[in-house]
Order: C-alpha cells, then structure tokens, then sequence
C-alpha cells in the first residue's frame, strides 16, 4: 500500500514538473515570436507549481517570466508590467545567489536595464516638469527594480516631499537612515577653454580623452560629500511639516550631532523653540548661528523680529539696521524698522485724545508726531523702492504724506495706490 502511495506521489510529481516546463517552453515559443501575451498567459499558468519545482526549474521560469513582462513593458509600459518584471528579476537574483550561479541573471539583465533605463527616464522627465505625484512614484520604482540604485530612493524621497506627501517622505528618508545611505560618488572633470567652465564627466576614461583633444584642461577627480547629514535634517523638517514639534525638535538634534555647524539646522530649531514659546532658546541659538555666520542679513532680521514681540524695542531696532547694513536691499528689514520706530506713535495719539482742549498742548504733540513720521518716511520710500508694486508700503506712505503735508508726494503715491487696487 505504501508503495503505491508512494508511486502515486511520484508520479503527481512528475506530472507537475512535465507541465511546469511545458508551459515554460510554450512561454519562450511565444517571446521567440514576439507574442508577449500568449507567453505572459503561459507563466500565469505555470506560476501556481513552480513552488514545488527545483532550483534549476525556478531560476528558468523566473527569467522567462522577467522576459514576457518586459516585452509587455514595450506596447504597454504601465506600472503592473515594469513591477512584475522587477520583482521576478528580484526573485531570480536571489535564487541564484543561493544557488551560487549568474546565468539567468545574466541573461535578464539586459532587458532590466531597458526597464530601468525607461522608468528612470520617466521619473527624471516628471521630477524636472514638477510633476512631483508622478516622479514620487516612478523614481520609487526604479529603486524597485534596482536596489543598488539607492539614489533614486533619494529622488523618490525628494519628490514625495516636494508634493507634500510627508508620510511618503518621512518613510523613504528613514529607509536611506537605515541603509546608512551616503550618496557619495566620484566626479571627473575638466576646463572646457572654449565655454570657460568646468565641465563634468562620465567617467575617467572619457575626461582623458576630452583633455587629450586639447579643448580640456586642468582635469579633477573629486569625491562628492556623504548626504547623511542632509538625509537626517529632511527627516527633521518633514517632522516640521506634519506639525509633530516634540519629534522634529528631536531629529535636528539627531542632525545637529552629524552636523553641528549647520546653520540651517540652528535655525530650524531656533523657529520650533519660538512655536513652542521657549523665548530664550530662540534667542540663544540665534546667537549661536550669528556665531557661525556673523554676515548673514536674515539671522539679524529674525532676532529683530523676535526682540520686537518681545517687547524689546531698541534691541529690535539695532538687529534690523545691522541686517540693512548687511544687505542694503532687504525690504522687509525697512518696513519692520519703521513699523517698530512708529510704535511711539501709539503713545503719541493717546496724549493728544486726552489734550483735546489744551491746543497748545495738542499741537505740541502734534508736532512730535509729524517729526515721528518724517523720521520713518525714508525707510518706506527706500522699501518702496526696491519692492514698488507692495500695496501696503504705497499705503503707509501715502498715509504719512498725508499727515505731514506732503501734498505733491500724497497725490503721486495715491495715483500708484489707484493702479494697485
């Protein structure tokens, strides 16, 4: 009895082996002719036993099925052919990574690259038109396909941030964390003499060419700096954009260990300290990036901001003249001047609503507050200036023309008010 049992079994089994690899030969019949759907009917038929199939069995139906879905690829390049494709090529190349073998991976890998070189095109073509919800998707599928090509995990990253998916993005910059991803390459290079500028290079073989023709000189071979601290601070400001301030503030810590003299990241912990109201942690990495960047006109605009809620008046104005001082042509550094200089004006106002029946008294103040507004009037012409289509700036001015009785600047500016309504 257990003879034939056994027999029976046998037999299943070399029935279902026959049928695995007719199947097999019936799908490269098909791709022979170019018939792509009969062969990628023909796997779908096999698909269900090669489980049970041997290693050999295996290895031939997944470079079939990598074949018959590439092909599909060609008339209909669509996402469920360029993934079934890869992850067939995926299974195959681990199979035979056990197997201790390369000929069928060999042998597929042409037509990956073909997919590859496809999608990747694809992914590239959205990402610089901005069509970041489609790149996020097809860059991703590159990587898919190929996970050696870490960097288009990168882009895809990059582009789920770009179109606002953070969770998308969040989820990628942590794989590339994980992976210890450095995207550090080596670049080859020369001086074009003709166009004047340096010029990169596919490779070093084809930099020395170019020089040997005479065009190039001054060839380089440089190594591109470790993404890692870039990779952990997208990861913080991904945290920054979810709104998640406790995680944020954690990751650009994380960031700052990689990289503590990154004054982009001083200055992404400084704006979540100030949404959390720790006032003195703001100011105090403020002045630690102004440390590292003692030029740089926005960091001083920020702490004039900063001191001006707080009620520090006279330390805002000298951080907004030092930002104009820095870059005489930051707008927003003059109007945030005048509009702290006439803070007094506030005061002003109520002292002549309480001298109503004192004239001498009133015109007194008014007379300070005329002086007041003559002392703002350049910086909102200067503001005007450099940024005349800013309706509020012609509407302030027009209102201190006014009140100072500069009648031919009223009419002028009022005229450009008009324009602007």
């Amino acid at each position: 009895m257990k003879k034939t049992f056994l027999l029976l079994v046998t037999l299943m089994i070399c029935v279902t082996t026959y049928a695995q690899k007719n199947e097999i030969k019936a799908a490269e019949k098909a791709l022979k002719n170019d018939d792509f759907a009969t062969a990628v009917a023909e796997i779908g038929k096999a698909e269900g036993l090669v489980a049970s199939a041997d290693d050999k069995t295996k290895a031939k139906f997944y470079y079939v099925k990598v074949q018959a879905y590439a092909g599909m690829a060609k008339t209909d390049p669509s996402d469920a052919n360029y993934n079934t494709a890869g992850a067939a090529f995926a299974d195959l190349t681990e199979l035979e990574k056990q197997m201790g073998s390369s000929k069928y991976t060999t042998l597929a890998a042409p037509s990956m690259d073909v997919l590859i070189s496809e999608i990747s095109a694809k992914g590239i073509k959205s990402y610089q038109d901005k069509n970041y919800s489609e790149a996020k998707n097809e860059l991703f599928q590159v990587y898919q396909m190929s996970k050696k090509d870490t960097v288009f995990l990168e882009y895809a990253a990059n582009a789920a941030y770009l179109d606002k998916d953070y969770d998308m993005a969040l989820g990628y910059f942590t794989s590339l964390k994980d992976l210890q991803y450095t995207g550090i390459t080596t670049e080859y290079s020369a001086f074009n003499s003709e166009t004047g500028e340096r010029e990169i290079m596919s490779s070093k073989s084809n930099m020395d060419i170019m020089v040997k023709t005479g065009t190039y000189n001054d060839p380089q071979v440089t190594t591109t700096e470790s993404k890692q601290p870039t990779i952990i601070k997208n990861i913080a400001f991904v945290y920054v954009e979810k709104g998640d301030t406790d995680k944020a503030i954690a990751a650009v810590k994380d960031a700052r260990l990689v990289a503590p003299d990154d004054v982009n990241l001083i200055l992404t912990e400084a704006n979540l300290q100030i949404k959390l109201g720790n006032k003195d942690e703001f100011a105090k990495l403020m002045n630690e990036a102004i440390a590292l960047d003692p030029n740089n006109a926005s960091l001083y605009f920020n702490l004039g901001v900063i001191n001006a809620e707080q009620g520090e008046v006279e330390k805002a104005k000298e951080y907004y003249n030092k930002c104009i001082e820095l870059d005489p042509a930051y707008v927003d550094a003059y109007i945030n001047l005048g509009s702290t200089i006439l803070e007094d004006d506030k005061g002003l106002v109520e002292e002549m609503n309480k001298s109503l029946s004192d004239f001498k008294k009133y015109d007194e103040i008014k007379a300070r507050q005329v002086e007041l507004y003559k002392k703002v009037i350049p910086l909102y012409e200067k503001a005007y200036e450099l940024r005349p289509d800013d309706i509020d700036t012609v509407r302030t001015l027009m209102s201190l023309y006014e009140n100072t009785g500069m009648d031919d600047k009223f009419s002028t500016t009022k005229a450009k008010y008009d324009s602007l309504k």
